[in-house]
């Protein structure tokens, strides 16, 4: 039995096994050219606060989780500003990888390394660009998950209440929606639909948004990733001896470029028989576009929104600008466009066409260069 001293600080004790690992190793190709290659998104401050994406959730996750627990998967290109953005972290806090390989090697990379440290771990995985308007919720939402994986073999896939028909998520499709605790048996993942399915899904009643936040034990995960992916799996087990030493880095360096390059969702959410949904409200955007930004801002009387820089509109309304800060924008006649500058480049472009602004991308960088993305 465990005898608690009266002055040992009790939460630490109950998160001590609790681990977070932040993904933020992706390029934001939809919010060029305010998001760039050399800083994308999530390093940015989109909303004046101060704290970038990342920063804010970091600042969420240590209310849950321990700073030493605090893991951020990130690109190697990207060392730096996570460590300048985070300078609490200690550097071997920042798992580096030397490829893009989509979500599953890059959780299964932070698997094994938490098991090797604590074979005990219980884990929240989540990406580090959304935004929460409910920290509160969040929080124990996220507290009463870990709760129930750390006695339950089970993989949680945080679902959040869909207020709208919206064509951007993914959605998850419950089977039972009677629980008493928000923890429901998934019956079917699907991608993000037209209109038409998603005013079919909103009204059923039955599906969620897909958060992409996760919540398990290290052990059921682990089986989970030897039974979908076992190569892959069995890659990061052959690095045991080395996590935590400084033959870790050059060991994941050798194997990650042949790891497949697959989602975790295609891995193994989708394949596996014990996956549940966490339901949540909690005021949820994954910020994946601008009209998601567009969305979560303070806007004018005629609907405008003004990010970092300054502005004067004339006969201008439903728009989104934003420019350097200390940079001023003049606009005359717009209504429904998004104006975009960073470093070289400028973005005009209609809002509720943004969908090809990673064609954009594309095609600056063939015609042009990739100095200006």
């Amino acid at each position: 039995m465990l005898i608690l001293r009266a002055d040992y600080n009790l939460k630490n004790y109950m998160m001590s096994n609790n681990y977070c690992v932040i993904m933020a190793g992706g390029v934001g190709s939809r919010f060029w050219p305010f998001s760039t290659n050399n800083r994308p998104k999530q390093f940015l401050d989109f909303f004046g606060t101060g704290r970038s994406l990342l920063q804010m959730t970091y600042d969420r996750f240590l209310k849950v989780v321990p700073k030493e627990h605090i893991l951020i998967a990130s690109s190697s290109q990207y060392k730096d500003l996570v460590l300048e953005q985070l300078p609490d972290l200690k550097a071997n806090q920042v798992l580096l990888e030397p490829a893009r390989r989509n979500t599953a090697p890059c959780i299964a990379y932070a698997m094994h390394r938490i098991k090797a440290e604590n074979p005990n771990a219980n884990i929240v995985v989540s990406p580090s660009d959304h935004l929460i308007l409910k920290e509160d919720e969040f929080v124990q939402t996220i507290l009463n998950g870990l709760e129930y994986t750390k006695d339950h073999n089970d993989i949680l896939t945080l679902g959040i209440k869909p207020s709208r028909p919206e064509t951007g998520y993914g959605y998850i499709q419950v089977a039972d929606l009677t629980s008493d605790r928000n923890i429901l048996k998934v019956k079917t993942f699907t991608e993000k639909p037209n209109i038409e399915l998603a005013k079919i899904f909103l009204e059923s009643g039955d599906f969620f948004w897909n958060s992409g936040m996760f919540l398990w034990n290290v052990n059921t995960i682990i089986e989970a990733f030897d039974l979908y992916l076992n190569e892959m799996n069995r890659k990061f087990e052959g690095g045991a001896s080395f996590y935590g030493t400084d033959k870790e880095q050059p060991f994941i360096d050798s194997i990650y470029q042949s790891c497949t390059n697959i989602s975790i969702d295609y891995a193994i959410l989708e394949k596996a028989k014990n996956v549940h949904v966490l339901a949540a409200n909690f005021g949820w955007s994954d910020l994946g576009t601008w009209g998601s930004v567009y969305e979560h801002s303070s806007k004018d009387a005629d609907k405008n929104v003004t990010l970092k820089c300054k502005t004067l509109f004339y006969d201008s309304k439903n728009n989104v600008v934003a420019l350097p800060e200390g940079k001023l924008a003049v606009i005359q006649g717009l209504d429904g466009y998004i104006v975009a500058e960073a470093d070289k480049a400028l973005l005009i472009c209609k809002k509720d066409e943004e969908q090809h602004i990673r064609q954009f991308v594309n095609d600056t960088k063939v015609k042009i260069g990739e100095e200006f993305i």
